[in-house]
């Protein structure tokens, strides 16, 4: 039992150190969460930037291509002398076309990625919020295994007294063993002792005994001899001279 429970404190120590090791990594990736985020916020925030810049290039673009288009009039109306302006206005014109369409290729790829870059800060806070829950439940971890590993010591100290304890009760048998065989040995002589006096004590009745019965005692209730005669009396005289009388 007490090895378990050390080897079960030693293994909650190393997941103590495991689950800190842990919570520091999970701790700086939810750093580099938060850094991922303001990135993306940055970027964001730019391509909504390029967005306007863009929106600005088409709107020059518009209104160059209404300047060339204004200018291949006037052109037209100058007849012979304003067709080279023409082909120049007609060329700026085109160039203006081609400027605002690149523009709206530009604005719908950079829209489009500002609708991505939403979703992925979307998923980024998402993920930076499970980060952020990841790391407190590895910290609830942590003060856990703290807990279970002072509880272990705990437990490793109490099973120590315990032992020590059992070790004293173990003694203190010992020792009750000890004195229960003393207390045998004492009363097996007290026992053989008993017996010797009770023989001595026998031999004091018997001798007691032959004494009494040597020694004469007067006995009260003892009849007189038959050659012994009782002192007359006036009723045996009377009683005598009866038969007397009689017999003769």
């Amino acid at each position: 039992m007490t090895s378990i429970i050390k080897n079960t404190a030693a293994n909650t120590v190393e997941a103590t150190e495991v689950s800190s090791r842990a919570s520091g990594i999970v701790q700086r990736n939810g750093e580099l969460m938060d850094t991922v985020t303001d990135k993306m916020r940055s970027i964001r925030n730019s391509s909504e930037h390029m967005s306007e810049i863009i929106g600005v290039i088409d709107s020059i673009a518009f209104q160059t291509n209404i300047l060339a288009l204004n200018a291949a009039v006037e052109a037209a109306r100058a007849g012979e002398n304003g067709r080279g302006f023409a082909v120049v206005a007609s060329e700026v014109r085109a160039l203006a076309q081609r400027s605002a369409t690149a523009a709206k290729e530009i604005k719908n790829l950079i829209d489009e990625s500002v609708n991505q870059i939403h979703e992925g800060m979307k998923l980024v806070e998402e993920a930076g919020i499970s980060m952020k829950d990841m790391v407190t439940n590895v910290h609830n971890v942590t003060d856990i295994i703290k807990e279970i590993s002072q509880a272990s010591h705990e437990q490793s100290d109490g099973i120590h007294q315990i032992n020590l304890a059992v070790g004293q009760i173990d003694s203190t048998t010992q020792q009750n063993a000890a004195l229960v065989e003393e207390a045998a040995s004492a009363a097996v002589s007290l026992q053989a002792q008993a017996a010797a006096l009770t023989q001595i004590v026998s031999t004091f009745k018997l001798t007691s005994a032959s004494l009494t019965d040597a020694i004469p005692h007067h006995d009260t209730n003892k009849q007189p001899l038959p050659d012994q005669k009782a002192p007359l009396t006036a009723e045996t005289a009377s009683t005598e001279n009866t038969e007397s009388w009689t017999s003769f």
